[in-house]
C-alpha cells in the first residue's frame, strides 16, 4: 500500500471515529459533575453573602456594572433589571441548574442554563473570585456543546429504560421545558433591554447571543422532531453533527488544560523567586492565604521542603503537556498535579480554585479507571439502597420476635 492510500485510509478511519460516536463519555461526565459541583458548592456557601457579592448591596453596584458591560459587551442577565426580586430569581435558577446538571437531568437544556448562570453572575461582578472562576467560565461554555450526559446521569438511566421501545415516548417533560425556555427567551427579547442581537455582542465575532440562544432552542426542537418522526437518515445526520461538536469541544477542553499548565509553568520559570526555590515561602506567610497558620508555619520552617515543592510545581506544570505522549507517565503526572491542587486547597485556602482545576484535569483520566470507579460506586450505592429498603410483613425466622414489623433486605 502506497503512502497516498495509507493517508486516505487514515483519514477515512478518523472521519468515521469522529462522526460515529461521542468520544470520552466518562471523561465528559466527570468534567460535568466536577464543574457543576464546584459552582453549586460556591453558590451555596456564598448564599448569606450573595447580595454583597453579585447583588444590589455590593460595592460594585448595578450602575457601575452596567457601564462596564456597555464597554466590554459581556453577557449578564442580571443587567436586564436592577430589581432585587430579579436578582434572587437568577441566583436561585443558577443553583437549580447546577444541581440538575450535576445529576444529569436534561443535560442539553441544563448545560445551557448552567452556562448562562455562570456568565451572568461572574460578569456582574468581575472583581470577585480567583483563577478558579476563569476555569468555570470557560468550561461552562464548552460543556454546552458536549454530550456530557451519556453516562452517570439521570438522562442515561432514562435512555436505558426506553432502549427496548420501538418508538420513543412523547416526552411531555421535555416539551414543557422547551416551551417554558422559549417563552422566557421571547420575553427577554421583547420586554427587556437584554441586548440580544443577531450579529453583535455575542460569544464569537459576527454571532450575537440571540443567534446562539435561539439557535440552540430551535435545534432542540428539531432534535425532538427527528427523533420521534424521522428516525432514519435524518437522525443519523444529527447524531453525526452532535458527535462532531462534542468531540471538538472535548478537544478544546484538553487543549485549554495543556495551555493552562504550559503558560503557568513557563511564566513561573521567568520569576526569580521560582528560580531560587523560595516562591512558596511567601504566600505561606500571607494572612489571606493562611487558613491554618500552624500548618503553614510547619511547612515554611523547612527550607528543603519549600525548595522541593517550589521546583516540583514548576517541573510538573511545564512537563505535563509533554507527558501526554506516554500514557503511564501522564497518569503519574496527573496524580501529582491533583495532589498539588489538594495542597493548594488546604495550605492556601483556595478550595474552589482547586476543585475547578481537578475537574479540568479529570478530562485526562484513563477510561479504565473511570469505569472501575463507577462500578465500585455503583455497587456501594446498591448495597446502601438494599439496606435502606424496608419491606413490611417480611420476617426471618431468627428475628421474627425481635423485629415484628419487618426486616431489612440485605
Amino acid at each position: 500500500m502506497n503512502l497516498s492510500a495509507r493517508l486516505q485510509t487514515a483519514v477515512a478511519q478518523g472521519h468515521a471515529r469522529v462522526t460515529a460516536s461521542a468520544l470520552g463519555p466518562w471523561q465528559s461526565a466527570v468534567v460535568r459533575i466536577g464543574f457543576a459541583f464546584t459552582w453549586l458548592l460556591f453558590l451555596v456557601r456564598e448564599w448569606p453573602h450573595r447580595r454583597e457579592l453579585y447583588g444590589p448591596d455590593g460595592p460594585w453596584n448595578w450602575d457601575m456594572a452596567a457601564r462596564l458591560i456597555d464597554g466590554n459587551r459581556a453577557f449578564s442577565v442580571l443587567m436586564w433589571s436592577d430589581s432585587v426580586v430579579w436578582f434572587e430569581v437568577v441566583y436561585a435558577l443558577a443553583i437549580a441548574s447546577s444541581a440538575l446538571l450535576l445529576l444529569g437531568w436534561r443535560t442539553r437544556t441544563m448545560s445551557v442554563l448552567f452556562m448562562l448562570g455562570v456568565l451572568s453572575l461572574q460578569n456582574r461582578s468581575v472583581f470577585v473570585g480567583d483563577g478558579g472562576d476563569n476555569l468555570v467560565h470557560l468550561m461552562a461554555m464548552y460543556l454546552a456543546l458536549t454530550r456530557c450526559g451519556q453516562v452517570w446521569s439521570l438522562d442515561a438511566r432514562r435512555a436505558a429504560r426506553q432502549a427496548d421501545r420501538e418508538r420513543p415516548p412523547r416526552d411531555v417533560t421535555g416539551v414543557v421545558l422547551w416551551a417554558v425556555t422559549g417563552a422566557a427567551l421571547l420575553w427577554a427579547q421583547l420586554c427587556t433591554d437584554a441586548r440580544l442581537f443577531l450579529t453583535a455582542d455575542g460569544p464569537l465575532p459576527g454571532v450575537g447571543w440571540a443567534t446562539v440562544l435561539w439557535g440552540l432552542w430551535i435545534v432542540q426542537a428539531g432534535w425532538w422532531f427527528v427523533k420521534r418522526y424521522a428516525p432514519g437518515e435524518p437522525r443519523t445526520v444529527l447524531d453525526a453533527l452532535a458527535n462532531v461538536a462534542h468531540n471538538g469541544a472535548l478537544l478544546v477542553i484538553m487543549a485549554e488544560v495543556c495551555l493552562l499548565y504550559a503558560s503557568a509553568g513557563w511564566y513561573k520559570v521567568q520569576g526569580s523567586r521560582w528560580q531560587d526555590g523560595t516562591a512558596l515561602y511567601y504566600p505561606l506567610h500571607l494572612d489571606y492565604f493562611s487558613p491554618w497558620p500552624a500548618l503553614a508555619d510547619m511547612f515554611a520552617a523547612s527550607g528543603t521542603l519549600v525548595m522541593v515543592l517550589t521546583y516540583g510545581t514548576v517541573i510538573a506544570q511545564v512537563a505535563f503537556p509533554f507527558t501526554l505522549l506516554n500514557r503511564r507517565v501522564k497518569n503519574v503526572m496527573l496524580v501529582l498535579l491533583m495532589l498539588e491542587h489538594l495542597g493548594i486547597a488546604v495550605l492556601l485556602g483556595l478550595p474552589f480554585f482547586s476543585l475547578a482545576a481537578i475537574a479540568a484535569d479529570a478530562v485526562f483520566l484513563p477510561t479504565g479507571f473511570l469505569r472501575w470507579a463507577g462500578a465500585r460506586l455503583g455497587r456501594a450505592r446498591d448495597r446502601v439502597a438494599a439496606r435502606a429498603v424496608w419491606l413490611p410483613g417480611q420476617r426471618t425466622r431468627g428475628s421474627a420476635e425481635e423485629s415484628p414489623a419487618g426486616t431489612l433486605v440485605r
